[in-house]
């Protein structure tokens, strides 16, 4: 499940979207917080060969399908 698009809210959250249509806001801290700083949160960019999400130029990357299921299981409600 690839990854197509990304809006960087504030802290660690984003929203997501995902080739199959869903939409998902998600606070990533608990999955990135060890590898990313929240400075750097803006580095954020989509490897579109893979579909992942990376950061730091590429040197912290989440697999599409980790970033999807954790995704799902920890959206915020709105």
């Amino acid at each position: 499940m690839k990854l197509i698009s990304f809006e960087y809210q504030h802290d660690y959250i984003f929203i997501l979207a995902f080739e199959n249509g869903e939409k998902i806001e998600v606070n990533l801290s608990d999955l990135i917080n060890k590898y990313v700083s929240e400075k750097n949160l803006n580095t954020a960019r989509i490897n579109k060969e893979w579909g992942c999400l990376e950061f730091n130029n590429g040197m912290v990357d989440i697999e599409p399908k980790t970033l999807y299921r954790y995704a799902v299981k920890h959206a915020l409600i709105c």
